[in-house]
């Protein structure tokens, strides 16, 4: 078992949630935040001092909003501080790496000013696994649609790192950092395998290299909520 990797047992019943468009993590996946707000200022300290999870979770577009923000999606994902540095201004900048995924409950009462739910993981018990994960598709499918797909966006790539990292790897790490829009940030999200994943994956660089950039719904500055 990796270092600090929890089991089912172990994971917090109660989380702080950080709603935030377009930023996706993934279980195995490491998501770089930089907190500056007070609220997720609080939110960090706070996870620091309480087993360092807290979750990622998208706020659903055209949801109403509540009393404590906008409507979130139903599902995001747990999250450990893996890494962890204070600048020179007051900012955090953190490193946070998926643990699994869950089921919002029931949203809780604010606390410190952040948005904290009740998290249900059944179903996905599978996330905490840290064998092998085939995604059934291989390289040169991935480089296919993702070439074009970079230089549609004019994304520079080191491409000689692609093409040595695995399968499961780049899936992954495509998944959350290449700019799709919300909804299909979520729909990677809640994608039932590793290798539904892929195939959804392949197909929204293949359309993405067709359409016109900026045509989503992230925001550009990913304000979070």
């Amino acid at each position: 078992m990796a270092a600090f990797h929890p089991s089912l047992d172990q994971l917090p019943p109660e989380i702080a949630v950080f709603p935030l468009p377009g930023a996706l993590l993934l279980p195995g996946g490491r998501l770089p935040l930089n907190i500056f707000e007070p609220r997720y200022l609080a939110m960090t300290q706070d996870s620091l001092a309480t087993g360092r999870m807290f979750g990622m979770i998208q706020p659903e577009p055209g949801a109403p909003h509540g009393a404590a923000g906008p409507g979130l999606y139903r599902i995001g994902c747990l999250g450990r501080l893996s890494s962890f540095a204070e600048t020179e201004d007051g900012r955090l900048l953190i490193t946070l790496t998926g643990v699994i995924r869950f089921r919002v409950a029931e949203e809780l009462a604010m606390r410190r000013g952040y948005r904290r739910v009740r998290a249900d993981y059944a179903g996905f018990e599978a996330d905490l696994d840290l064998g092998d994960k085939p995604v059934g598709v291989d390289h040169a499918t991935l480089l296919g649609a993702l070439r074009p797909f970079f230089q549609a966006r004019g994304i520079e790539a080191n491409w000689e790192a692609i093409e040595q990292t695995s399968e499961e790897m780049l899936v992954l790490t495509l998944a959350m950092v290449c700019p799709f829009e919300v909804r299909e940030k979520q729909a990677l999200l809640v994608a039932a395998t590793p290798e539904e994943r892929a195939e959804m994956l392949v197909s929204l660089l293949r359309i993405g290299a067709h359409a016109e950039p900026g045509g989503g719904d992230m925001p550009p500055d990913r304000k979070p909520s």
